[in-house]
């Protein structure tokens, strides 16, 4: 810690230093239709110290040396660099330069392709991270704040404030996908609860943009039913850092690059991205009703690094080591729930320790060719990675419970107490688990242009062309899981289930599987484009084919959407997409509730129809933007799952079948001006049947038989917003809130959750954050504050966020307890109450 403590002191000093001797030039970069381009490289020609990049609505600050006339260079792919001169610029004092860039004629249409080979096609949502990174959130992670980019999303229930899983349009959180840099990422398997999720695997520091689709994406993309989530990390020009800590934890990231001479393979240059977080979730779980000693410590370290072989060849180092630690040793419970006039209460002394360790390793390294100037209209990528998870659960609590009906008569001597004993008893819970998963896997990506084909000789922009995408990927996988569970209970003194001759558990699990397999995929994909003066039209189209040798199943997966833009009408654009999701089983899926492995597991399958629309309007002079979509998804070889707090267990088997309909509407814009805002609405209806099972359902006291049932992510409606303000004279003190409202997941009972399956839900989940922050310096106050204490920075935020703000109980799953008689009582188990966090960033 000290050898860091200098390292970062001197890294300070540095950049005083530099700051002395320099002027700034600031502005913004856009388009020929005055949208802002994103991550623009700009730099001092023949000046290695000097560079950035612009950020999500294209501005830029960049340091200059002072009292010499320098040229500054404007870079970015698919268009034509610019120099600008700047004269002698007075040291400290700040210059503005808007700059508009324009396309090359002979740019890949249908994909934006950076440097690094990473590419971009329609059809997702593209967003930055300003605004996420002011929504208040105890995770701190991307994942959770999907709401706020993409539509049909579902965060914060199931785990609640405490996890980064979420639903997209009805289905569960492994029918997501989630690329970094085009690495595909995973996470742990055995984690069962909200408190044991540690950090996810993107680092928003590190993070230059991310796109996001839900549904109806495009071939080149895995094989999952519900969601892409493609992150780009930033590809750094100058030197950066950052520092936040707050009672959750807390992060450290640096950037930066090197230039090298220009020889005969051109300039050349090494950048670099190292970010290390911590996080602590002990303050925040003091407010769940089981009381005890919280020991989560949660922490990674990731790194970027990309070298610029040629003008042309880019190599690329993706690293990342991450640990969960949890340690638990509970005390006591109680909880009440009920009704008004039938109140009950459990409460519980609990003996014994739960203690978790999640360790995951990952590498990738990729390397890449993109043409310069599009000389060659060919550009490949290969990449390979390595991911390895160390999982283990070691779980030994006893709890002697006591069950009782609560005096709710106001006027009573007793109001608040235990009037009538129900049910008293014991649960012991023993799990020693261990898993370790290991994936590697190796990718070639490759496209080529089609000379575009002139549609009118007299007009340049009418034009037609295609951009061909090929790809063939293959993974190894390796499992190692040893699973020793058993649970007993024990009702007014008997042992469940009861017998006269011998103490019986209630449940165990005690199974040892190995598997290793070999995964072969592979897709073919053609962007179409065609521009005229009244329209413009792209068709995307392709297919995935797969095979895995575990269970010999071969698909082929056909996938195509339609992009229509009228140019007659520039703010309105259709989309319609469609074709065949199918998802091969990971290992979860394969486990059934026994610990028995069924290989001969089938792909989940899906076919998606959507339709789209999309609306860029104004209301005076401020912009906003309307999305709308309506789906319909059928679904077959569904393999059954019940949700228990964010765990997610499988029956094993291709047992059912099901359809998911829904609309989804988004409205953002600038309601206060200079701060972006949102609405998100959704309505949906997610429905399954079991294979050979008769679903029942009590209809107005009389049982009847159902055609089809709840799946466990049905929800109704969903409804998400978050919206900025300001001081009016002083922009710099911003309130940020942050709301979530849905209608209750469906669940069943634990006995026989077939026939009667998912007959119950939760109450409507709603919570509200809301966060204050107030900018305590930007570089752009040094001419009027040379003195300011904070001037050795770039920006410094403050901000004071409070989870929770209406304490409302929002449930996250039951805790059934089973009396000798045999009833059962639905215990809820509640999410996180009322928390404040204090936060404070630097950026250098």
């Amino acid at each position: 810690m000290k050898n860091l403590f200098i390292l970062f002191s001197l890294l300070l000093l540095n950049i005083i230093n530099i700051n002395a001797q320099t002027a700034t030039l600031y502005g913004k970069v856009l388009d020929e239709k005055g949208e802002a381009l994103i991550s623009v490289n700009i730099y001092v020609e023949n000046n290695e110290i000097y560079g950035t990049q612009t950020d999500i609505d294209g501005r830029y600050e960049l340091s200059i040396p002072a009292d010499e006339t320098v040229y500054v260079i404007y870079s970015y792919t698919g268009y034509t660099t610019q120099t600008v001169r700047i004269g002698k610029t007075k040291e400290g004092k700040r210059v503005k330069q808007d700059i508009n860039l324009k396309e090359e004629a002979q740019i890949i249409e249908g994909a934006t392709i950076t440097a690094d080979g990473t590419l971009e096609t329609g059809g997702m949502i593209k967003e930055g991270t300003e605004t996420l990174r002011v929504i208040p959130n105890s995770t701190g992670s991307v994942e959770s704040m999907l709401h706020a980019i993409g539509i049909g999303v579902t965060t914060g229930q199931g785990g609640g404030a405490l996890s980064s899983q979420y639903s997209v349009r009805g289905g569960n959180y492994d029918e997501n996908l989630v690329y970094v840099n085009d690495f595909e990422v995973y996470r742990p398997q055995l984690i069962r609860a909200g408190q044991q999720e540690g950090l996810t695997f993107p680092n928003m520091d590190l993070i230059r943009d991310l796109s996001f689709s839900s549904g109806g994406f495009d071939p080149r993309f895995g094989d999952k039913m519900s969601s892409v989530l493609d992150i780009h990390y930033k590809r750094p020009t100058d030197f950066g850092a950052s520092v936040e800590g707050s009672l959750l934890g807390g992060s450290f990231h640096i950037e930066g690059s090197k230039k090298f001479k220009k020889d005969s393979l051109g300039y050349r240059r090494f950048r670099y991205m190292v970010g290390t977080r911590y996080k602590t979730t002990r303050y925040v779980l003091g407010s769940l009703d089981t009381k005890g000693e919280y020991v989560p410590n949660f922490s990674d370290i990731q790194g970027y690094f990309t070298f610029d072989l040629t003008n042309e060849w880019n190599l690329g180092i993706l690293t990342n080591f991450n640990r969960s630690r949890y340690n638990f040793v509970p005390e006591s419970r109680t909880t009440a729930f009920g009704l008004i006039d039938f109140s009950l209460a459990l409460t519980t002394v609990f003996e014994g320790q739960e203690v978790d360790d999640f360790t995951t390793y990952m590498g990738g390294v990729s390397l890449s060719y993109v043409p310069e100037n599009n000389k060659n209209p060919l550009y490949m990528k290969v990449l390979l990675s390595s991911y390895q998870s160390d999982e283990n659960e070691r779980i030994d609590i006893i709890g002697d419970y006591l069950i009782g009906q609560i005096d709710s008569d106001l006027g009573s001597d007793d109001f608040g107490e235990i009037v009538s004993v129900l049910g008293t008893g014991t649960q012991h819970l023993f799990v020693r688990n261990y898993l370790t998963s290991r994936v590697t896997n190796a990718s070639y990506t490759g496209g080529v242009e089609f000379k575009k084909d002139s549609i009118n000789f007299s007009n340049d922009n009418d034009y037609s062309a295609h951009f061909f995408q090929w790809g063939l990927t293959y993974q190894n996988e390796y499992i190692d899981d040893k699973l020793n569970e058993w649970e007993r209970l024990d009702s007014a003194g008997y042992s469940l289930p009861y017998s006269d001759e011998n103490v019986l558990l209630f449940s165990t699990l005690k199974t040892a599987n190995q598997i290793q397999s070999n995964r072969f995929r592979a897709f073919i994909q053609d962007t179409w484009t065609t521009k005229r003066d009244s329209m413009s039209l792209k068709i995307i189209y392709g297919v995935r084919a797969a095979y895995w040798d575990l269970n010999n199943e071969f698909f082929v997966s056909p996938r195509a959407q339609i992009i229509f833009e009228p140019r007659t009408k520039k703010d309105m654009t259709l989309r319609w997409a469609g074709g065949l999701y199918y998802q091969p089983p990971f290992y979860r899926e394969m486990r059934n509730l026994q610990g028995v492995v069924n290989t001969n597991l089938l792909s989940q399958k899906s076919a998606h129809a959507l339709f789209g629309y999309t609306l860029d309007f104004k209301i005076g002079n401020t912009p906003f933007k309307f999305i709308t979509e309506a789906y319909y998804k059928h679904l077959w070889d569904l393999v059954s799952y019940d949700l228990d707090n964010v765990r997610i267990r499988y029956s094993g088997e291709n047992d059912a079948r099901g359809y998911v309909a829904g609309i989804d509407f988004r409205l953002n814009g600038e309601f206060v001006k200079g701060e972006e805002s949102w609405i998100n609405l959704s309505f949906l209806r997610a429905r399954e049947r079991l294979v050979e099972v008769q679903h029942l359902q009590y209809q107005n006291g009389e049982l009847v038989e159902v055609k089809d049932v709840a799946r466990p992510t049905d929800q109704l409606m969903s409804l998400s917003m978050f919206f900025q303000d300001h001081l009016p004279k002083n922009e710099n003190f911003k309130m940020h809130l942050n709301l979530t409202v849905g209608t209750g997941w469906p669940f069943g009972f634990p006995a026989n959750n077939t026939e009667f399956r998912n007959s119950f839900r939760f109450a409507s989940y709603h919570r509200v954050d809301i966060g204050f922050s107030f900018k305590l310096w930007n570089r752009d106050w040094e001419e009027n504050r040379p003195k300011h204490p904070l001037r050795f920075t770039k920006n410094t935020w403050l901000s004071l966020e409070v989870f929770n703000l209406l304490e409302v109980s929002n449930q996250a799953s039951n805790t059934w307890i089973k009396t000798l008689y045999g009833s059962y009582f639905a215990v809820p188990n509640y999410l996180t109450s009322r928390r404040i966090n204090l936060r404070l960033r630097m950026e250098f």
